[in-house]
């Protein structure tokens, strides 16, 4: 059986330095997205989002190892982008009114048909709330600036402002979303060490 760590293929995109903001060029990847809204610290709505994004991961998963393909692969890890229709309650800490793409990137060989697969096997065992929202989508970033964060949430501030810092720095602009990559299980480490990467596209003109 072939194993295939997708991750550390693509390094330079999920283990930036904690030090230095990067720029990168992200190539389009293939992606289950749940869109929603609200604070991800108290919406359902979030809860939901993520259950049905790592049931139906977890499902393609294992029907890629037991199935022709016989390859093993490490799970993703959640990726969010973030975003408010008036940006300043964006940027003032009410996240109620917060948009947000929360989403699990899938190898080059997991298929439309394979998803769908996984979906009705999910709605068969348990049938999350949010899975009939779930999508396949490509998802292409292109350039961006990026940073390891690490620590808990509430503290990125500083580090987003390096990220917005060095694209202005640059002589360029933002554009696109605000784009989190969280690598730490939440529910177990311990939030000084949670590790996130920060990431935001940029245009170069």
């Amino acid at each position: 059986m072939k194993t295939l760590d997708w991750k550390k293929e693509l390094k330079h995109l999920y283990q930036p330095s904690t030090k230095e903001v990067a720029v990168v060029d992200v190539p389009a990847m293939n992606f289950l997205m749940v869109d929603g809204k609200g604070d991800p610290n108290t919406a359902q709505e979030y809860s939901d989002a993520v259950e049905a994004l790592f049931s139906v991961a977890y499902t393609l998963k294992f029907m890629v190892k037991k199935g022709a393909l016989a390859i093993d692969y490490g799970v993703m890890p959640l990726e969010g982008l973030w975003w408010a229709e008036d940006m300043s309650s964006f940027s003032t800490g009410d996240k109620r009114n917060w948009l947000w793409t929360m989403m699990i990137a899938q190898p080059p060989f997991v298929t439309p048909a394979m998803v769908e697969a996984a979906i009705a096997e999910v709605k068969r065992k348990k049938n999350p709330a949010s899975l009939s929202r779930l999508r396949f989508e490509e998802f292409s970033e292109g350039r961006c600036a990026q940073i390891m964060h690490v620590g808990p949430f509430s503290e990125e501030g500083p580090n987003i402002a390096r990220v917005h810092d060095f694209i202005a720095a640059s002589g360029c602009r933002l554009r696109g979303k605000h784009h989190e990559i969280y690598l730490s299980d939440i529910r177990k480490a311990d939030p000084a060490k949670w590790k996130t990467v920060i990431r935001q596209p940029m245009q170069c003109s």
